[in-house]
């Protein structure tokens, strides 16, 4: 079963264009994903729906953060994404008549739930800001004294 990548990728976009005021190309983003323009545009639309970012057509255009860092939240991304799915494990049968596969379900059902919303607390505190920090952090032992601190894919 493939990992559901996209929450991982689209923060990894978001940090690029936190590092600039201009718009930057879906096919320039694609590079830094070593993905394709129409998987980024696919999977910025519903970032741009609930107004993280947003996208200008034509030459000089393509994606800008339009959220404050300091306030949007990876839980607003992975809700931007559709909320994907947290775990690769679930049950075998989701209305079984067995009474024991029953009671497994009841008992994975409460844990995952559990689980899931320990996660989405845990997302509902990571800012881009504070991603962006962390970043910065890393950057530095790479960084001479007189270059800029910012990362140019």
């Amino acid at each position: 079963m493939n990992l559901d990548s996209r929450l991982s990728s689209v923060l990894h976009l978001l940090l690029h264009l936190m590092e600039t005021r201009d718009p930057i190309p879906s096919d320039k983003l694609a590079t830094a994903l070593n993905s394709n323009p129409v998987v980024v545009r696919r999977t910025m639309t519903g970032l741009r729906e609930v107004g993280i970012v947003s996208s200008e057509k034509g030459h000089g255009g393509g994606w800008r953060l339009t959220s404050d860092p300091a306030v949007t939240t990876v839980l607003d991304v992975y809700r931007a994404l559709g909320s994907p799915r947290l775990f690769a494990v679930g049950n075998r049968c989701e209305t079984p008549t067995c009474l024991v596969e029953q009671a497994v379900n009841a008992a994975l059902n409460d844990a995952f739930q559990e689980a899931e919303a320990l996660i989405t607390a845990q997302l509902g505190t990571l800012t881009l800001a504070t991603l962006a920090t962390d970043f910065q952090h890393r950057l530095q032992p790479y960084l001479s004294e007189d270059q800029e601190s910012t990362h140019v894919f």
